[in-house]
C-alpha cells in the first residue's frame, strides 16, 4: 500500500513538472531590469509558464544557441548577433522583430567632473575607460565605432579596459575602477547615485534590439506568444519604464 501511495505521489509531482512549461529566454544584458517585470507580467497571464532568463552579451548568446545551447527566445542588442543566428538557421525568421531602440552613452562616477566631446577623452584624467570588447559585445562594436570616427581609437588605445558585457562597464565606473566608460541610457539610469551621464555618444549604426523565436523549441506556441508580447502595447510600455525607445 505504502509503494503504491509513492509511485502515486511521484506520478503526479512528476505531472505537474511536466504542466509547467520552462521558456528560456536569451537576451542581452542591458534587458535584464526590463525583462525581468515582462517575465513576471507573461507569467501571470499564461498559467502554467515559467520564464528562465539567461542574460550575456549577445554574441555570447548568438554562440550559445549556434551550439544548440538550451533557449527558445532571443533577444539581441544589436542586428549583427542577430543577423548570426539566422545565417546559422537557428532562428524562426517570421518571427524577428525589432522591439526596441537605445542610446549609447558616456558615463563618469558620480562625483567626477563632465567631459563635453569624446575629444576630452585625451586628458591625463581620464586613464581608464571601460568599453564592452568588440568582438563580443554590441555596445564594444558602437562604441568602437564612435572612437574610429573621432579618430581617438589609437591614441585611446592603452587606456581602454575591456569588459564582458555592458552591465560589467556600468559597475567599473559605478566603483571608480574606470574613470569613463561607455554604456547604454538605460543601463545608466539604474544607478544614477553611482554615475552620470557626460553625453549621448553619436552612432553611425542605430541602436536597435531584435528579438526572435529559436528554432526547435520544444515551446514554438509559447515562444512565438513571448515575442508577440514584447512587442505588444503592454511590453511597450514596461520597455518605456525603463528607459527603451520605440524601434
Amino acid at each position: 500500500m505504502r509503494l503504491r501511495w509513492w509511485m502515486l505521489v511521484l506520478a503526479l509531482a512528476a505531472h505537474a513538472a511536466a504542466a509547467q512549461q520552462a521558456l528560456v529566454v536569451s537576451a542581452a544584458s542591458s534587458l535584464t531590469n526590463a525583462f525581468r517585470d515582462m517575465g513576471k507580467a507573461f507569467e501571470a497571464a499564461h498559467p502554467g509558464t515559467k520564464v528562465a532568463f539567461n542574460y550575456a552579451a549577445s554574441d555570447i548568446l548568438a554562440t550559445q544557441i549556434g551550439k544548440g545551447a538550451p533557449a527558445d527566445v532571443f533577444a539581441s542588442a544589436d542586428q549583427e548577433a542577430m543577423n548570426r543566428v539566422e545565417e546559422a538557421n537557428a532562428i524562426v525568421v517570421s518571427t524577428r522583430r525589432d522591439f526596441a531602440a537605445n542610446a549609447l552613452v558616456l558615463v563618469v562616477p558620480s562625483a567626477a567632473a563632465l567631459p563635453t566631446a569624446l575629444s576630452d577623452l585625451r586628458s591625463d584624467r581620464f586613464r581608464r575607460i571601460a568599453i564592452g570588447s568588440a568582438q563580443t559585445v554590441p555596445a564594444g562594436r558602437y562604441a568602437k565605432e564612435a572612437l574610429d570616427g573621432a579618430q581617438l581609437s589609437t591614441a585611446l588605445a592603452p587606456r581602454l579596459v575591456f569588459a564582458q558585457n555592458v552591465r560589467q562597464v556600468l559597475d567599473y565606473v559605478a566603483r571608480e575602477e574606470a574613470d569613463a566608460g561607455f554604456v547604454y541610457a538605460t543601463d545608466a539610469a539604474i544607478m544614477p547615485d553611482k554615475v552620470k551621464i557626460a553625453f549621448d555618444v553619436a552612432t553611425t549604426t542605430p541602436v536597435r534590439y531584435p528579438i526572435a523565436a529559436v528554432k526547435g523549441s520544444k515551446h514554438a506556441e509559447v515562444a512565438a506568444a513571448f515575442v508577440a508580447y514584447v512587442v505588444s502595447g503592454n511590453g511597450q510600455r514596461v520597455l518605456r519604464q525603463y528607459g527603451f525607445r520605440a524601434p
